[in-house]
C-alpha cells in the first residue's frame, strides 16, 4: 500500500462522491426519501466494485475485474481501512464548539427525550439479544454476538458498524461488520420512508402541532440545494489566515481530541493488565472512536475554562466532520461483502424486522405517554435516529417542524450531549460486542432489561404524567450531527 494508492484512493472517492451528487440532484425518489449523496455514492462504488460489476465481467469471459471491480484491488484495500480511522475523527468532533450544558439546565427540558431515547436503544438491545438467544444462535448457529448488531447497526449508524470492524475481526465474528453495514443501510433508508409517511400520517390525524395539509418543503431543498436568497456561510474565520489557516487550526484541535482519545485508550489497556486481564479482557477490544469523543470533550472544557477569544467555530468543526463521515460511508459501503448477507439472509431479515418494528412501534405507543408537549415533532427526531443516524433524525424534525417553532432541536441536541457517550457508537456501543465474547449475551441482557425497566418507569410515571411545559422562546440550537452531510 503506496503512498500514491493512498492519495489515489482518496481522490476516487471523492468523484464517486460528486457523481453522487448529481444523480442526487437529478433523481427525483432520492430527493423524495433525502437519501444522502454519500449513501447514493457507497451504493455506486458497491455496484462497481467486484462483487457486482466484477461478476457481470466475469459472465461475459473476462477475470480482470473480479478481485478489484472498476477500482483495482489496492484501493479497495485502502477504503477498507479508512472507515476505521475516519470514525474517531467523527466522533471527536461530536462536542467541539459546543457549550456543555449543566446538568440542570438539560435535564429540564431533554428530561422526557432522555428517557425516551434510552428506552429506545437499550429496547434495541434487548430484543436484538433475545433473538441471538431464542433463534439466531441455536437455528442458524450464528455467534451470540449478532445481538449487538441491532442497535449498532441502526442507532450506531455506518460510521458505528465500520469503526467496529477491527473489534469483529479479533473476536472471530469477522461477518459481523457487513451484517451491521446491511442494517446500517436497511435502517436509513427505513428510517426516511417510515418516516415521512408517518408525518404525513400525523398531518392528516391531527397530531403536529406546526405542520398543516399542504404544507411542507420547497424542491431545492428536496433536491439537496441552498437557495441564493438563503445561503449563509458554510463556516466563520475565528483567526486570521495570515497566521494559521483556520481549517488547519480545526483540524488540529480534533487531532489533539483523538491524540487525547488514544493515550487514554492506551491507559486503561494498561491498567486493565495490570489488574485483571488473566481473567478477563475487555478494554483490549474497545475501539479508539469512543475515547476520542472523550477527547473532544476533555479539549471542549480546556477551551471553555482558557480562551477568551472563541477560537472554536462549531460550522468549520462540522465540515471536518461530515466531510470525514462522507469518504467513510462510501468506503464502508463500497467495501461491503454482499456474499456475507446473502449467507445469513434469514437472520438478517429478522434483525432488520424486529429493529423497524421496535422503533415504530415505540414511536406511536411510548412517545405520546413520555413526552408531555410536543410528543410527535420530539419523538420523530428519536425515532429516526434509532433507525438511521442522526441526520435522520433532524431531517424528520425538519419536515415535521420546518419554522423550528417547537422545542423539538433544543430538546434533541441536549438529549444528544447525554446519550451519544453510551448509546449509537458511544461507551456501551463499543463495549457489548467484547461484553458478549467475554461473559456471553445473558449479562448485558439483564442489564439492559434493567435499563430498559427504569426507562420506562421514569418516562410514563414520571414525565408522562407532568403538564404541557411552555417552549422554550430562545431559538432552538442544532443538536450535535453524528449523521453528517444531509445532501
Amino acid at each position: 500500500m503506496t503512498a500514491n494508492t493512498i492519495g489515489l484512493a482518496i481522490l476516487l472517492l471523492g468523484i464517486v462522491l460528486l457523481v453522487a451528487k448529481l444523480v442526487r440532484v437529478r433523481w427525483r425518489l432520492a430527493q423524495r426519501l433525502f437519501i444522502p449523496s454519500s449513501v447514493i455514492g457507497g451504493g455506486l462504488a458497491l455496484l462497481l466494485g467486484p462483487e457486482i460489476f466484477g461478476g457481470l465481467a466475469a459472465l461475459v469471459g473476462t477475470d480482470r475485474f473480479t478481485d478489484g471491480g472498476l477500482f483495482g484491488e489496492p484501493v479497495l484495500d485502502v477504503w477498507s481501512t479508512l472507515p476505521g480511522l475516519l470514525i474517531s475523527v467523527v466522533f471527536a468532533a461530536l462536542f467541539l464548539g459546543h457549550r456543555v450544558p449543566k446538568p440542570r439546565e438539560a435535564g429540564r427540558l431533554a428530561g422526557p427525550q432522555i428517557a425516551f431515547g434510552i428506552t429506545l436503544g437499550s429496547g434495541q438491545y434487548v430484543i436484538g439479544i433475545l433473538l441471538a438467544i431464542l433463534v439466531l444462535t441455536p437455528v442458524f448457529g450464528m455467534s451470540p454476538m449478532v445481538g449487538a448488531l441491532i442497535e449498532v447497526g441502526f442507532e450506531g449508524g455506518h460510521g458505528t458498524a465500520a469503526g467496529l470492524g477491527d473489534t469483529f475481526a479479533e473476536l472471530g465474528f469477522e461477518e459481523g461488520q457487513d451484517l451491521a453495514l446491511g442494517l446500517a443501510t436497511i435502517g436509513l433508508l427505513s428510517g426516511i420512508i417510515v418516516g415521512i409517511g408517518l408525518v404525513n400520517w400525523g398531518v392528516r390525524r391531527g397530531k403536529t402541532a406546526e405542520l398543516k395539509p399542504n404544507q411542507g418543503i420547497s424542491v431545492a431543498e428536496q433536491r439537496g440545494i441552498v437557495e441564493r436568497e438563503s445561503r449563509s456561510a458554510a463556516a466563520m474565520l475565528t483567526v486570521r489566515p495570515s497566521s494559521v489557516e483556520p481549517l488547519a487550526l480545526h483540524f488540529g484541535l480534533l487531532a489533539l481530541a483523538v491524540a487525547l482519545g488514544q493515550l487514554l485508550l492506551w491507559g486503561l489497556q494498561e491498567l486493565e493488565q495490570w489488574l485483571w486481564a488473566d481473567r478477563v479482557e475487555l478494554l483490549a477490544y474497545v475501539p479508539l472512536f469512543p475515547l476520542a469523543m472523550v477527547g473532544g470533550v476533555l479539549v471542549q472544557l480546556a477551551v471553555d475554562r482558557f480562551d477568551r477569544s472563541g477560537i472554536i467555530d462549531r460550522l468549520m468543526i462540522e465540515r471536518i466532520q461530515g466531510f470525514a463521515l462522507d469518504l467513510l460511508i462510501i468506503s464502508a459501503l463500497g467495501t461491503l461483502s454482499l456474499q456475507v448477507i446473502a449467507d445469513n439472509l434469514v437472520p438478517f431479515l429478522l434483525l432488520a424486522g424486529a429493529g423497524i418494528a421496535w422503533s415504530v412501534g415505540a414511536f406511536l405507543l411510548l412517545a405520546p405517554r413520555m413526552i408531555p408537549n410536543y410528543w410527535f415533532e420530539r419523538g420523530i427526531g428519536d425515532m429516526g435516529q434509532s433507525l438511521g443516524v442522526t441526520a435522520t433524525g433532524l431531517i424528520l424534525m425538519r419536515i415535521a417542524d420546518p419554522e423550528l417553532r417547537t422545542p423539538a432541536y433544543q430538546a434533541f441536541g441536549y438529549k444528544q450531549l447525554m446519550l451519544e457517550p453510551f448509546f449509537g457508537g458511544g461507551l456501551i456501543t463499543a463495549a457489548s460486542i467484547p461484553l458478549i465474547a467475554q461473559f456471553g449475551p445473558q449479562p448485558l441482557l439483564i442489564a439492559m432489561s434493567v435499563l430498559l425497566v427504569l426507562s420506562l418507569l421514569v418516562g410514563l410515571l414520571y414525565f408522562g404524567r407532568l403538564g404541557p411545559q411552555r417552549p422554550t422562546t430562545s431559538q432552538p440550537a442544532e443538536p450535535p450531527n453524528r449523521g453528517g452531510s444531509l445532501t
